[in-house]
């Protein structure tokens, strides 16, 4: 079998991986340990991208007519490529931090969204959060204006309620006065009554004085 017959599958695995990719990134893993290369496959893996070390030759010819294929000067050297469909910013973020510890892992450059950067302009990318990460700062600042207003309609319906239990309270003493002023306002006419009734007593009394005379 033909050299070339046993690369095309190679290449077409490659194109494949590369088809819908939203970011492509080229590393230099030359210096990795087993250990370390293992951890970054995992880290990898688990975040959805695609981790395959290839021959330059084989990778040059799945990249051309492709958005990859300014990526072709980035190829020199053993290369590996990190592919993601979904986040873009994925491979950057996890080399770049991975990166730090393991100092052999070289960057070389990559594609991000159809356009080339170089090995710092993916260290700038490697900066920005992920979506989910987005997201949930978005929706942070989103639940943050509602949990302060329930927050304050909280505290509103707690003092209400507190100002409706005392309102009844400092209503109490004029309805208890109430019945007073009424027992007081039937025993006036009673009093009065009485002070009508002395002058009949002393008419009564004084035609018994002037009926003596007549006696004689």
């Amino acid at each position: 079998m033909a050299k070339v017959e046993l690369k095309k599958p190679i290449v077409d695995e490659i194109s494949e991986n590369i088809k819908d990719a939203a970011s492509v990134v080229v590393v230099d893993y030359r210096g990795l340990t087993v250990a370390q290369d293992t951890q970054l496959r995992k880290e990898l893996r688990e975040a959805g991208v695609v981790y395959k070390v290839y021959k330059n030759t084989l990778m040059n010819f799945a990249f051309k007519g492709t958005a990859c294929e300014e990526l072709a000067p980035y190829l020199e050297g053993p290369s590996a490529i990190a592919i993601s469909t979904s986040d873009a910013t994925a491979p950057a973020r996890i080399l770049a931090k991975f990166a730090k510890t393991a100092d052999k892992l070289e960057i070389k450059g990559g594609m991000v969204e159809g356009t080339i950067y170089d090995a710092a302009g993916i260290g700038t990318i490697a900066k920005i959060p992920s979506r989910e990460e987005l997201l949930s700062r978005l929706l942070g600042s989103m639940k943050s204006p509602i949990t302060n207003f329930a927050r304050v309609m909280n505290q509103l319906a707690e003092k209400g309620g507190a100002s409706a239990v005392e309102a009844p309270a400092k209503e109490e003493a004029p309805a208890e006065e109430a019945p007073k002023a009424e027992a007081a306002a039937e025993e006036a006419p009673v009093a009065e009554a009485k002070t009508e009734e002395a002058p009949a007593a002393a008419e009564a009394e004084a035609p018994a004085a002037e009926e003596a005379p007549a006696a004689e």
